[in-house]
């Protein structure tokens, strides 16, 4: 007899079961993250059929212009967990400042920091984009969350994950107890589990990479994009290259079949590119509860406290052993990474 499905919901409830202290807040947290990604997987899926497609007129805080689909995704993620009580303030990519819970609204104990679209340069070309979360305990005692609320390191998330829409869409997660994966079956409105206890191997055969920004990177990781190039069976060589242009993407793709993913900082971007709150940190706690590593060169990304919102970072991400690999290259010299476990309250 085949394996009964595993629904998400039933799933967070098993969880929740291990931890008898549990209030039940986390767990419908978790919840809503879910209906959120099922609101803009909708209009995600219909994005050719309906007038959500393009642009806004306008530009968020980096100065990138805004996509239809980005504001849709951004309101959407805030009014559905903005107004459940399990949160003290949001912080968004899209926002300059934070993001308060709706007036009227209860104000719970949790941070959330998102992504809403990671990827929207894509979405007009039909290529796969994504959501990106991270949640937080907050560090306020009561009243409205506050900056200090959201900037928190890495290594103090009680949950992270992604939502992937594409061909099918994905919801991966983690709440410090190992990674799971959930696809989406339309016909039941459910994300059913499809990919228990994901591991990441230790050594993959893929790089992923902007190679248009060779030109400007440091010398250590031309050498090392060089030498994934050179034959060597050995070790695995030559890698083969593949990048999306949507980190979501590249991402997903490498921690289920190995490998490397870049976003040096180069001689433009000195401090790296990628934000350390709604990306690199969320996706670090993933890409290591998977048995992963995630560096922004020198040190883990994991214990890096952004000083404000927007904060960005290099990033190096994947197998561990590639990633070891490429510190080794980008210092000249041998950087331990070391992993954390943590657990949900």
């Amino acid at each position: 007899m085949a394996a009964r499905a595993l629904t998400l919901g039933q799933f967070i409830i098993q969880e929740e079961r291990k931890h008898p202290e549990a209030s039940g807040e986390f767990t419908s947290l978790l919840g809503d993250i879910a209906l959120a990604s099922k609101l803009i997987n909708r209009e995600v899926i219909r994005a050719g059929l309906v007038d959500i497609l393009g642009y806004t007129g306008g530009e968020n805080v980096h100065g990138d212009r805004v996509q239809k689909l980005d504001r849709f995704a951004h309101q959407v993620i805030h009014q559905v967990l903005g107004s459940t009580g399990q949160l003290a303030v949001l912080a968004s990519e899209e926002d300059e400042d934070i993001v308060p819970v709706p007036d009227g609204q209860p104000v719970g104990k949790y941070v959330v920091n998102f992504d809403p679209l990671d990827g929207s340069s894509n979405i007009n070309a039909n290529v796969n984009i994504g959501t990106i979360f991270s949640i937080l305990p907050r560090l306020t005692r009561r009243g409205p969350g506050t900056v200090e609320d959201c900037l928190q390191a890495g290594r103090r998330q009680v949950a992270a994950g992604y939502v992937m829409y594409g061909s099918s869409t994905m919801l991966v997660f983690t709440t410090g107890d190992g990674v799971h994966g959930f696809t989406f079956e339309p016909s039941l409105g459910e994300f059913l589990l499809s990919h228990p206890n994901i591991r990441i191997p230790e050594r993959g055969r893929i790089y992923s990479v902007n190679e248009g920004n060779c030109v400007h990177w440091h010398e250590g990781v031309k050498r090392y994009v060089d030498w994934l190039k050179c034959d060597d069976p050995a070790t695995g060589r030559p890698y083969s290259a593949r990048y999306v242009g949507s980190l979501v993407a590249d991402f997903h793709r490498n921690l289920l079949y190995g490998g490397v993913f870049l976003y040096p900082a180069d001689k433009r971007n000195p401090n790296g590119k990628l934000r350390v709150l709604y990306e690199a940190a969320p996706l670090a706690f993933v890409a290591e509860q998977a048995g992963g590593l995630a560096s922004d060169g020198t040190r883990r990304i994991m214990e890096i406290a952004p000083s404000s919102l927007h904060q960005r970072t290099p990033l190096i991400i994947g197998s561990p052993q590639d990633v070891r690999e490429c510190i080794e290259f980008n210092l000249g010299k041998h950087v331990a990474v070391t992993s954390d476990r943590r657990h949900a309250p």
